[in-house]
């Protein structure tokens, strides 16, 4: 959509971990970031966006997938990793602690693929880790483990008020074309003198405002007592 409306401007996209993405955009190596919440907004505007599921992450061959949605109370016999570049915030971890935290989330979803435990990430992050050998299902809470979720939000530097980056927030939040911030609509052609009507009969004429033809009168109609050619109707 950006590359529609704003074609002189090329939009580029770069991935970075969670925990730099906000000192990015303050070191203005970034004009917008999406993050996640909560973060540090100092010297930042935050919109936020959406709210991520949160799944559990496991082998295809593990017997959690029989179920279509998992409980924090399934995983209790499970060694459940934490790593420690985790977006979630727990209160209280559920399952059985694991012997190290992995770093990275990457380096955890490598264990769960070997077979040492599961990993409870927003979904989309269980979507960019992608392996054959794995898949993954909802987690819900309960009232002793509440089950964290992510929220994400689009931030950019509090002194950034162009008018691109209105079209950019304008774009992310769904705006119409027509809406009046940003760049704004592309401008109206004019009108050809010519205005183009549909008859009742479905054809088209134009209408150049020329006058018309005068109408002919004086002929009886085809209905009436006197009908055409004087001759009366038959009822």
């Amino acid at each position: 959509m950006w590359r529609e409306r704003v074609p002189d401007v090329p939009l580029e996209l770069a991935g970075v971990a969670a925990a730099d993405a906000a000192d990015l955009v303050r070191d203005g190596h970034a004009d917008a970031v999406l993050l996640r919440l909560p973060t540090d907004r100092t010297g930042l505007h935050a919109i936020p966006l959406y709210t991520e599921t949160t799944v559990v992450v496991v082998e295809k061959e593990h017997l959690l997938t029989v179920a279509d949605e998992l409980s924090v109370d399934d995983l209790a016999d499970d060694v459940v990793l934490h790593p420690h570049d985790d977006t979630l915030t727990w209160e209280q971890l559920p399952g059985q602690p694991a012997i190290a935290r992995p770093d990275t989330t990457a380096g955890a979803i490598e264990l769960v693929s070997a077979g040492v435990g599961v990993l409870v990430v927003p979904q989309s992050l269980a979507r960019l880790h992608h392996r054959k050998s794995l898949t993954y299902r909802p987690l819900t809470g309960t009232e002793r483990f509440p089950v964290p979720q992510s929220q994400v939000a689009l931030s950019w530097p509090e002194d950034e008020t162009s008018d691109l980056m209105e079209e950019f927030i304008g774009i992310v939040r769904g705006r119409t074309v027509n809406s009046t911030r940003g760049r704004g609509p592309t401008p109206k052609q004019p009108k050809p003198a010519a205005e183009q009507s549909t008859s009742p009969g479905g054809k088209q004429r134009i209408r150049t405002g020329k006058p018309g033809k005068p109408g002919k009168s004086g002929k009886p109609g085809k209905r009436g007592s006197g009908g055409r050619g004087g001759k009366p109707r038959r009822r």
